[in-house]
């Protein structure tokens, strides 16, 4: 599985927009140009992020869009998967019944942890966290890993729910 570039985008989207402020609206074109992603296409990604309701747009001469929630409370994988889905490494994982393999399969347990640990670095880095420098961020995605007892498994982690913001 990779993240797709337009999933990238959606993170790098709304990591601008939070750099704002709450309810300062941003214009395409500055996030185009800021960014240095193509217009049809961040289009097409921020319409997806409006649907998932993660993102705002507001039309008129003040018009553009900004953020729906603190940027606290929108996670990385909350933004991925309003673009690509649910993240699955593997198809068994969700579908174990159509496998013939199911029942033995030791390789679909490799990609169960590897799934769980990948969801669960995504669920806790929040956008507010991109925001912080890259030294900052890379010692906090790696701390996330060392805070299990060694031999449990990681639960799998719904994206955390939105607060909406006050405007």
């Amino acid at each position: 599985m990779q993240i797709t570039r337009a999933g990238e985008y959606a993170v790098l989207a709304a990591t601008h927009l939070a750099r704002q402020g709450p309810g300062r609206a941003v214009m395409i074109e500055e996030i185009c140009e800021t960014e240095k992603i193509p217009r049809s296409f961040l289009a097409k990604i921020l319409q997806a992020l409006c649907r998932a309701g993660l993102v705002r747009s507001q039309r008129g001469v003040h018009g553009g869009f900004r953020l729906a929630h603190p940027p606290s409370k929108i996670s990385v994988l909350r933004l991925i998967e309003a673009i690509e889905g649910p993240i699955a490494l593997q198809r068994c994982l969700d579908e174990t019944e159509s496998c013939r393999r199911a029942d033995a399969c030791t390789l679909a347990d490799i990609f169960g942890e590897a799934q769980q640990r990948l969801t669960e670095v995504f669920a806790k880095t929040t956008v507010s966290d991109l925001l912080r420098s890259k030294k900052e961020v890379l010692r906090r995605v790696q701390s996330l890993g060392s805070s299990r007892p060694n031999g449990t498994k990681a639960p799998r982690l719904a994206a955390p729910p939105l607060v909406p913001l006050q405007t």
